[in-house]
């Protein structure tokens, strides 16, 4: 009778054991990037050399589980030319297949960059490059991004 019941508890563990297991493979998955955009940008300070913007980002979460974001870190170039390096040290979550809106701040060179601009002409379609990475909570370390889009001036 003993051995009975020692026998259910050793296969009622090792089952929890398993399901521990199997639930813990879920969140080892590789996290895929996430999707990173421009959708403003506002000058809060400048002189000639030494520009401070607000950019406000939208960060898509392409995976199936929800991203504890506690920071970003990127670089801008437009048209192949570094304009800044950016960071925002909110935290906030964004739901799995979700979007999330936060502002950053960016420190940039203008003139330089504008020359660049200038070289394009009106109308014209001039690349843009950000990228960096996103930290994460919760142990799930740091995700790089790239994002490569156009703009019109």
């Amino acid at each position: 009778m003993f051995s009975g019941g020692l026998e259910a508890r050793s296969a009622l563990a090792l089952l929890a054991l398993c399901a521990a297991l199997s639930a813990g493979c879920v969140h080892t998955q590789p996290l895929e990037s996430p999707k990173i955009s421009v959708i403003g940008v506002q000058l809060v300070s400048g002189e000639l050399w030494s520009q401070h913007l607000k950019v406000r980002l939208r960060l898509h979460n392409p995976n199936d589980r929800d991203l504890p974001v506690t920071g970003l870190e990127y670089t801008i170039e437009v048209a192949g030319q570094e304009l800044g390096n950016g960071a925002a040290t909110q935290s906030f979550v964004v739901p799995a297949h979700g979007d999330a809106e936060f502002d950053s701040t960016v420190i940039t060179n203008l003139a330089a960059a504008a020359l660049k601009l200038l070289s394009h002409g009106p109308r014209t379609l001039v690349p843009y490059r950000l990228a960096g990475k996103v930290s994460l909570g919760q142990g799930l370390g740091r995700i790089p991004f790239e994002e490569q889009a156009s703009f019109t001036p």
